[in-house]
């Protein structure tokens, strides 16, 4: 019985213990935490030689949808520092997938990691999910993790179309990200 009771005991301190360390490491994590700012264009090319998006599957009513339910995109968009893809500076690539989730609306479930290949966010990611309603004027999206210099990253992205082309499908839309890591 008295084992028993030490067992018990020793226990609880345990218990305690780590409650008391996961406390402290969450109080450590939000006491150091840094917002970030950054706005980057996102670059959806459909034309041309060389497109950055590609169509992966579809549904059976796809094409018959005004909002092309059921297609599911592939993208590998280029980043960049300003809205022109060809006089702006790169800053990475959009790499993930969308679907289109809306039936009545065209609405894309979105998830990507945005790719930072130069200056000081060369080498870390930011991984981006949630409903992106494309002819809203502003979207928002989570920002749900993140590697590198936004290990642990979290907050939000909005997206607002800078340009889209009926003809081509192009799409160049502005991303301002707000993340706490």
């Amino acid at each position: 019985m008295a084992a028993m009771l030490i067992s018990r005991r020793i226990h609880l301190v345990l218990v305690v213990a780590a409650v008391v360390a996961i406390a402290g490491a969450v109080h450590a994590a939000t006491a150091t935490a840094t917002t970030t700012h950054i706005k980057v264009y996102w670059h959806d090319v459909v034309s041309g030689a060389s497109p950055t998006v590609v169509q992966v599957a579809r549904a059976a009513t796809t094409n018959s949808s005004a909002s092309f339910f059921g297609a599911v995109m592939v993208i590998d968009d280029p980043l960049t520092s300003g809205p022109d893809l060809k006089t702006s500076s790169p800053v990475g690539r959009a790499q993930g997938t969308y679907i289109s989730a809306g039936k009545d609306k065209v609405a894309l479930l979105m998830n990507m990691n945005f790719v930072f290949q130069s200056g000081r966010y060369n080498g870390s990611t930011v991984a981006i999910m949630g409903r992106n309603e494309v002819f809203a004027a502003v979207r928002e999206m989570a920002v749900v993790g993140g590697t590198g210099v936004f290990r642990w990253a979290r907050g939000y992205a909005q997206a607002r179309t800078h340009t889209f082309d009926m003809k081509t499908g192009d799409a160049t839309v502005e991303y301002n990200l707000y993340i706490n890591h």
